[in-house]
């Protein structure tokens, strides 16, 4: 460690740990009350393709000489429509939404059990299309006929609906998220007293985060949604109490060693900075590769997302050890440690015993462990990735049902028409461009919508639901007439969704191997070696890989849902090999801490039954953690957070804990390739040192230690 590092970890640990308390706490309260969290509007470009074909007719769609309106449709139905058809006109007209439009109608359907009805309300921000939609309902619920049931759904409803999911879902999300950890917290460390410190410091390092992290996307013009905030706080949480257990372990070791509370932590700062910032570097790197991501808010997620990693590691190396200095070991009460007790390296706890049987037949233990990853993987064999509108949220809003039930009696298309946007100035091109549209047998029917300033905008209801398969070929013969026409673009649910789709198959294409490349290059730089940082990112992969075809199953066959969203595959992979392969580098650094004194058969026992409980606890808090997201209502969270979940755990369980020390044990001083571990041996009072060689293992080498 050089100078500077002494140096900090002097005034963290030292007499004066109170004054960087407190500037911790002045720093994150004038961070709270000075800056609070940026605002900023959503835009429709947010969530689609950069350059792609969709998104061009939004930008388009812009252009027209329009005030910011939503359309919303009204839906009514009853067993018998066709007596209340003068009353329904009636309750349109007295309709005042606010927005100007094209003049109301009522069209009834041929089965003569609904009717719709099309209207503008004003969309200027997010709010406001909420509180129009909400108006609307209102007084069509006060306005209808008896016996017709009236429903609001299309573009506005949908919008106004989202909003409506997500008001007060960031404050629900850290609630669940911060009780979750407080109970972990409480049940790990048995003490009354103890887990408000880490709960503590981690908490306001959360909403220093968000505030710093809104501030910085803000301030690079990245986008972001109402689901970053939510993300960025479990992260935040998850990494942030991982970190702080793993402090809290090794300065309760200390503590057994050292009397002075003060050299305890000097001792195990330093250490514990090793394996944090190891950690934190690999989740920073691998975030921030969603930058390269065609879509806007996914991008806005990584930067987000290595901000708050940051906040999280600091906290915890700088505030949260001189916080803990600040109490006597009565903090730890009732397990308070005492000088002289046994270490939990050399103790014969469980995760000895469980690595000492491991040691007999590691071969037969990988083999196992990978056969059982294999098949747990199987469902990737059938993954589909795809997620229909009307399987987005957890409880169906209002504008869901309503298009399910306008499905039934109009055409599917109807609820959600895909508009044809087009620059081309000539009347006549525009009159042939609807013939040619109109001739497509998918179309059921265009009409002219909003124009001006050169642009026109034209509505295709389709045969087929937005989000079926049969729309998808559909708007592949749309694009097939409109890339004939210069300056004309399709938008709409269904050209949003296949953009998104192709988007999406290019970014894990080109983000998920640079996630592999550069986890990789960072675990080779910290470990300096080649081969341990290969086997350690495989594991995780593996890990992955299982964790996502049981998550498949889980959601198709238990839970009856059509497949997966297609963003599930990406942030998955990015959170589990940012953070699966965390309890790989404290296992791995602690287990290169001990194969200094005892070689790296005997060093990696030692190191998971030194660090087997803390990383057990880890692991369990963050999978329940992301589990969280299930709380909110939108199912591609909820999915994510399930496959993150099962990767967690299996990396904790199963990974960590059989296979990568039946692997160490199999190689022994080879692990390390082509690192030499340097081994130190005590002559007398004299300390020599070593370089140990990569060599072969003997074939009694696994019994002697399983005896050790």
């Amino acid at each position: 460690m050089g100078s500077i590092g002494r140096g900090v970890v002097t005034v963290v640990t030292g007499r004066r740990s109170w004054m960087v308390v407190l500037l911790g706490l002045l720093l994150g309260a004038g961070i709270m009350v000075g800056l609070g969290e940026a605002e900023r509007e959503p835009h429709p470009t947010d969530a689609v393709p950069a350059g792609a074909d969709s998104t061009r007719a939004v930008e388009l769609q812009e252009q027209l000489p329009t005030e910011d309106t939503a359309t919303a449709i009204i839906v009514f139905s009853a067993d018998e429509i066709g007596g209340s058809l003068g009353d329904l006109e009636q309750v349109v007209a007295d309709l005042d939404t606010g927005a100007e439009g094209p003049p109301a109608f009522v069209q009834p359907a041929e089965d003569g059990t609904a009717a719709i009805s099309v209207v503008n309300v004003p969309a200027k921000t997010a709010t406001e299309v909420a509180d129009s939609v909400a108006g609307l309902r209102s007084d069509l619920a006060d306005a209808a006929p008896e016996g017709v049931e009236v429903q609001v759904t299309g573009p506005a409803a949908v919008r106004a609906d989202l909003t409506e999911v997500f008001a007060g879902a960031n404050t629900t999300l850290l609630a669940f998220t911060a009780s979750v950890v407080a109970i972990l917290l409480l049940i790990t460390y048995r003490s009354p007293f103890l887990w408000l410190i880490p709960l503590t410091v981690v908490g306001i390092a959360d909403r220093t985060a968000a505030i710093l992290a809104t501030q910085v996307l803000a301030g690079f013009g990245v986008p972001w949604d109402e689901s970053t905030i939510g993300i960025l706080s479990v992260l935040v949480f998850g990494a942030g109490t991982n970190y702080a257990l793993l402090l809290i372990s090794r300065y309760r070791d200390e503590l057994r060693i050292h009397e002075d509370r003060h050299e305890a932590m000097a001792a195990a700062l330093p250490r514990t900075a090793e394996a944090v910032l190891a950690s934190a570097a690999t989740v920073v790197v691998g975030v921030l590769t969603l930058l390269l991501s065609l879509t806007p808010n996914t991008r806005g997620l990584g930067l987000a997302s290595a901000v708050g990693i940051l906040v999280a590691a600091a906290a915890v190396l700088l505030v949260l050890p001189a916080t803990l200095v600040l109490f006597g070991r009565w903090i730890f009460w009732p397990r308070v440690p005492h000088v002289g007790e046994e270490g939990q390296a050399r103790r014969r706890s469980a995760w000895r015993r469980i690595g000492d049987r491991v040691a007999v037949r590691p071969s037969a233990f990988v083999g196992g462990t990978l056969t059982l990853l294999a098949v747990m993987a199987f469902g990737l064999t059938q993954i589909q990735l795809g997620l229909p509108a009307s399987e987005q949220f957890t409880d169906k809003p209002e504008a869901i049902t309503a298009a399910e039930r306008l499905a039934e009696s109009f055409p599917e298309g109807a609820a959600d028409p895909t508009t044809v946007v087009t620059a081309t100035e000539e009347e006549s091109a525009v009159e042939q461009l609807v013939a040619d549209l109109e001739a497509l047998e998918p179309v059921g029917s265009v009409s002219v919508g909003a124009q001006g300033g050169g642009v026109t905008q034209l509505n295709l209801v389709l045969t087929a639901a937005s989000d079926s398969p049969d729309s998808q070929a559909a708007l592949d013969e749309v694009r097939t007439v409109t890339a004939e026409v210069p300056q004309t673009h399709v938008g709409g649910t269904a050209a949003e969704a296949a953009d998104t789709a192709d988007a999406g198959a290019r970014d894990r294409l080109v983000i998920l191997p640079l996630i592999l490349g550069l986890v990789l290059v960072a675990l080779m730089g910290i470990l300096r070696s080649v081969l341990a940082p290969v086997i350690l990112v495989a594991s995780v992969i593996a890990s992955f890989a299982a964790a996502l075809g049981v998550s498949w199953w889980l959601f198709t066959e238990v839970l009856g849902f059509s497949g997966l969203d297609p963003i599930v595959p990406l942030y998955s992979f990015l959170f589990l090999v940012a953070l699966g392969v965390d309890y790989n580098i404290f296992l791995i650094t602690r287990t290169l801490e001990e194969a200094r004194a005892v070689g790296t058969r005997e060093g990696v026992l030692r190191a998971l039954s030194a660090t087997g409980g803390v990383i057990t606890s880890a692991g369990i808090l963050l999978a329940a953690v992301f589990a969280v997201l299930g709380v909110l209502p939108l199912v591609v969270l909820a999915q994510v957070g399930a496959v993150i979940c099962i990767g967690v755990l299996l990396d904790t369980l199963l990974v960590r804990t059989v296979l990568v020390p039946a692997i160490v044990l199999i190689l022994g001083e080879r692990f390390w390739w082509p690192r030499r571990v340097e081994r130190v041996r005590q002559v007398g009072q004299v300390g020599q040192v070593e370089a140990v060689q990569p060599a072969a293992p003997a074939p009694s080498e696994a019994g002697r230690h399983r005896e050790s």
